[in-house]
């Protein structure tokens, strides 16, 4: 709006369209010299016209004033006719050379105004210039910084839509993630149901068979179970018998016989998963049957420093720190079968065991180790 008004007030300044009386011009086509005698003959001729006039008008002034043609005839001539007019004359003259002289001075002072508005103008021009370079300068920086933020906006545009896409493709990994979690919750759930039951069914089969012993159920877990068999050999209580069932694939069964403190040889058995129970009734029927045998030895524990190997069915007895003892067991002892002295080391050397031997006919385990213990010559 402010533009505006500068050109509409620069329009109205422009000298170039502005009409004036230019004695320039025309002395620049010729026309000058044309006019200037033409002028002059006009100026004299328009005084002597002038002059006529005021005759006639003394005459006419004079003719008003008679009342007959024989008054005219009487009196005299005027001595200066046309004074009156001539004055009227000289005064109208000196208000238009007044006039002349005070429009010169006021031409004078346009003139300077006239410059002091054009300096003004070239002032005001210049100004205009320079606020139209700085208007485009700054459509140049909306352009530009219009151009950055819509690159801006491009590329945060794009940023969110991968970022989009990424949390997408996290979310569906996710979901298959979970889909898979909720069938091996399922699965393991179910595995855990048919442990349960497999627990239950021990629980009632243990119970139910072998109403003498106790167990203790040490660890469930969705793919093994752990347990400890308390069990008695006669009136001696045994060592508890630790056993794991771990559930393969297909279901399949590995029972684990741990050997610990109860002496039994370690061993493991394979089957379909509905056996288990024969398998864990074979275990314990084993156990059971070298009851005697595996009670003694976990007293003799309690006792003696031995070490007791079930696969080779060898005790080592250490009485001192040179002095180590080996002693077999037979197949079926303690009924059908004996224990028998192998070996006598003293300081890695072997003694003569031939005349080592209990007072008593077939020495048991304890009567072997309270003799080799109580014996001065060993």
């Amino acid at each position: 709006m402010a533009t505006e008004r500068v050109e509409a007030l620069l329009e109205r300044t422009d000298l170039s369209s502005s009409k004036s009386c230019n004695t320039t011009e025309l002395q620049e086509t010729g026309e000058g010299e044309i006019m200037v005698p033409y002028l002059m003959d006009c100026r004299r001729k328009q005084k002597q016209v002038f002059r006529q006039l005021f005759v006639v008008d003394d005459m006419i002034q004079l003719l008003a004033g008679l009342e007959s043609v024989d008054q005219l005839l009487d009196e005299p001539c005027p001595q200066n006719p046309g004074n009156g007019a001539r004055s009227a004359w000289k005064t109208l003259k000196a208000e238009y050379q007044e006039k002349v002289e005070e429009m010169e001075g006021l031409i004078s002072t346009l003139q300077i105004r006239m410059e002091e508005l054009q300096a003004k103008r070239q002032t005001l021009n210049s100004l205009l210039s320079t606020l139209e370079m700085k208007k485009e300068e700054c459509k140049e920086k909306e352009r530009i910084t219009a151009k950055q933020n819509q690159r801006a906006e491009k590329q945060i545009s794009f940023q969110l839509e991968d970022s989009l896409q990424a949390a997408q493709n996290a979310m569906h990994l996710c979901d298959g993630q979970l889909s898979k979690l909720k069938d091996e919750i399922e699965k393991r759930q179910a595995r855990i149901n048919d442990w349960t039951l497999l627990r239950d069914g021990l629980q009632s089969l243990v119970t139910m068979t072998h109403r003498g012993m106790q167990y203790r159920l040490l660890s469930v877990s969705p793919s093994e179970l752990c347990l400890e068999i308390l069990t008695h050999a006669g009136e001696k209580p045994l060592e508890p018998l630790r056993v794991t069932i771990t559930m393969t694939t297909k279901d399949k069964f590995h029972l684990q016989v741990l050997q610990g403190t109860a002496g039994l040889v370690e061993e493991a058995m394979n089957g379909p998963l509905r056996q288990v129970s024969v398998a864990l009734e074979e275990v314990m029927e084993k156990y059971i049957s070298q009851g005697e045998m595996l009670s003694e030895i976990q007293s003799l524990r309690a006792r003696y420093a031995i070490d007791w190997c079930p696969a080779e069915k060898l005790l080592i007895f250490l009485k001192t720190a040179t002095k180590v003892c080996h002693l077999r067991v037979e197949e079926g002892y303690p009924s059908h079968g004996r224990a028998v002295l192998l070996s006598v080391r003293k300081d890695g050397n072997l003694l003569d065991i031939n005349d080592l031997q209990p007072p008593v006919q077939h020495p048991v385990l304890t009567e072997w180790l309270e003799f080799l213990s109580s014996n001065p010559n060993i």
